[in-house]
Order: C-alpha cells, then structure tokens, then sequence
C-alpha cells in the first residue's frame, strides 16, 4: 500500500503546486489536516475526493503527538488508498511527519512525500530530519554548516590550502557519487552523498565570501529568483500547454537574461567537459527545438546505416587515423541522436551496458577460477561458452 503525503501550501488554493494537484488526483481519496474550505473545497471540484477525519485530532497529528499519530496510521491504513494532505510542505512545516512515516511503515505501507509551497523556513526543515543520528551527534542548523565552514578554512592546513580550481575533482568525484547512490539504488548512502556534495557548494561559496565576491546567500538568493523567473507558469499565473510548450518558454527566459544574452549561439552554456555522450546529446536537444531534427527515429537509423558504410569504406581504403575517427565519431553522435529519439539517456544506457559487461566477465573470471583456469589460458570457443552462460546466471 502506497500513502502519499501531500503539501497544500499555505491554504490558498492559488498556491497549491501542479505536482501536489496531480499527486492527489492520481490517489483520487485524500484526508486533510487541517485544510481550509475553500481548499477543501477547490480540491473536491478538481477530481479529489475528500475523506473526513471527524474526531478533531488533527492538530495533535500535526503537532507529532504519539498517540494521535499511532490511531491516525491505523485509521488510515484501514481507508486503503488514501493520501494525506498537510499544509505547506510536510518536510518544513508538519512535526508529526517522523513518528507518521514510522507508525505506516509499521502497518506495511509504502510511503511517498510530495512537497508543497513551505509555511516555513529551511531552518525549520533542517532542524527536523527523519533520519536517526549515530551516536554522540547532534542535530546541526544550515547556519552551523556555514559556520563549520569558515572555521576550516580558519583552521584546518588542508582546507586554508584549497583554491575554487583544485576544488574541481572532488566536486566531480561527489557528483559521480550521487548518482552511484541513486542508481544503485542506496537511498541512505544517497543522504550522505548529498551532503559531500553540498559541502562543496559551501566551500566553494566560502572561499569567494573571503574574497569579497559572493556569499551562500547570494547563491540561495541568485538560485531562487532564477526558478521564479523561469517559471512563470507556477508564480505568475501564466498558461503553459504541455512540456514542450514549458521548454520554448524556458528557452525564451534564459535567452532574455544576461548570461544568455552574452551567447552567440543556442548550444553555448553546455559544459565543455560534460561528457562527450551527455554533451551531444543535450546539443542534439537544443537544435530539435528549433526544428533542427529528425522525424522519426527511423530516419535515425537510416542515418546510422549510412554513417556505418562511410566508416568502412574509410577503413577499407586504409585511410588515416584522423579520417577513420572522424567518422567513427560521426556513428557515435548519431547513436546518441536515435537514443535522445527514443527518449532515452545516452550516457545512462552507457553506463548500464558497462555496468552489465562488468558483472558478466566477473561471472567469466570466477567460473574460469572455480575450475582452475585463467581466461588468457583458454580458446575462443571456451570463452563464447562462458559468455553465453554469463549472460544467463550474470544478466
């Protein structure tokens, strides 16, 4: 059983994001906590149907109170298919969430929050994780973070040492780890990874407030009037028909602000050492909405069939290296024009298939042990029989 937790935002029904709106409508039936009428009531006319609590529990609920907690879960789980819905964002504004995530996940149910619109500050959110610390910790502030910062660079030799440039392989390493984290999937590894990252972010924050350029809070502030900006369709009640109509439009603001203005071309701004898959790929994007793409991916494969007999014929006349990798090149960006056209992430399908050849050799290796062999020992054929069977017990 799934439960989701929804955010109302403060009340007003203007103010209730597209993603609480649509969480609630995909589970249909939603109890509120202490939900306005007229939200309630925008709610009940937008497919939503509204299930009663009646015995007036619900600022206990709400407030983290155990017991009215454990009953709420078990009025709850009996309702079957039903969400919650909170006023703000249940991570900042709604205490009893930790002891409600822990009384339904002793009743057996999955559960999924869905932020709102915040009553709150972040100062709230940090000051009530979900997690259990390990012992001898303490819950820390996004102040204290800053503060633990500067302190490092006052008084640790190898922090006072770092510079926004030899920073740079550990911010990649971490985001590398991040997503290790989520494709693993890891989800309490992925709540440290988040950290080292954000740790990052507030260094690299912390050595330019030293030299006078910018602080976390011109970051926070930058970050936030960028997302309002971009998104007028969620702040300023203007009309967006679909997704694509949300990243013309998305384009358009970029293009209007400064950075964007300084472009010569619609292709500037992506990461010159993003990865050489994930770099083309997000090229590719750009151009297609501007009308600069295939119809289909079948035309897709056409392009590939010609691009694969342009690479042979290249290495059939024994050209140079340069020709050969130039069109070698030419296969590969068209490969990832037919993944972006099926809707699929180049460098995750990458990554997957390397993720797969590494299990099934390790397979190979081990198999290969068991009966005393090394595979540099062994024929051809006998490394195709352990490949097949890899790719059955090792898939």
């Amino acid at each position: 059983m799934l439960v989701r937790i929804v955010g109302l935002g403060p009340g007003d029904p203007a103010l209730l994001t597209l993603g609480s709106l649509d969480a609630l409508r995909a589970t249909g039936r939603a109890v509120t906590l202490l939900a306005p009428r007229d939200l309630t009531k925008y709610l009940a006319g937008h497919g939503v149907e509204i299930v009663r609590d009646d015995d007036g529990d619900a600022p206990l609920v709400v407030r983290g109170s155990a017991d009215a907690i454990d009953a709420f879960a078990v009025r709850l789980l009996a309702l079957s298919g039903v969400a919650i819905g909170v006023l703000g964002n249940p991570l900042s504004d709604f205490p009893g969430l930790p002891l409600l995530l822990r009384a339904l996940e002793r009743g057996g149910a999955r559960t999924e929050i869905v932020p709102g619109m915040p009553r709150a500050t972040l100062s709230s959110a940090i000051n009530m994780p979900l997690l259990p610390l390990p012992p001898a910790s303490e819950h820390r502030s996004w102040n204290d973070l800053v503060e633990i910062m500067a302190r490092l660079r006052r008084a640790c030799p190898w922090d006072r040492e770092q510079t926004h440039r030899t920073l740079v392989p550990y911010l990649i390493e971490e985001t590398y780890e991040v997503v290790e984290a989520i494709e693993a999937p890891d989800l309490d590894g992925l709540c440290e990874e988040l950290g080292d990252l954000l740790l990052q972010i507030v260094f690299h924050a912390q050595l330019a407030a030293e030299t006078g350029k910018f602080t976390i809070a011109d970051v926070i502030d930058a970050l936030s009037n960028k997302m309002i900006r971009r998104h007028p369709h969620v702040f300023a009640g203007a009309a967006i028909e679909d997704v694509d109509a949300q990243w013309r439009n998305w384009e358009q603001l970029k293009s209007q602000e400064k950075t964007g203005r300084q472009r010569k071309s619609r292709l500037d701004g992506i990461p010159v050492h993003l990865g050489a898959l994930q770099r083309g790929q997000r090229m590719q994007e750009k151009a297609a909405r501007v009308g600069f793409d295939w119809p289909s991916p079948s035309r897709v494969l056409e392009k590939l069939v010609e691009e694969l007999a342009e690479l042979a014929e290249a290495r059939h006349e024994r050209q140079d290296d340069a020709h050969v990798r130039e069109e070698l090149g030419d296969v590969l960006f068209t490969i990832v024009n037919l993944s972006r056209s099926l809707g699929i992430d180049a460098e995750t399908a990458v990554r997957e298939a390397n993720e797969k050849f590494y299990r099934r050799f390790s397979f190979m290796e081990r198999r290969a042990a068991q009966d005393g062999k090394a595979l540099s020992d062994m024929s051809l054929d006998e490394l195709e029989e352990l490949w097949q069977l890899a790719k059955i017990q090792a898939a």
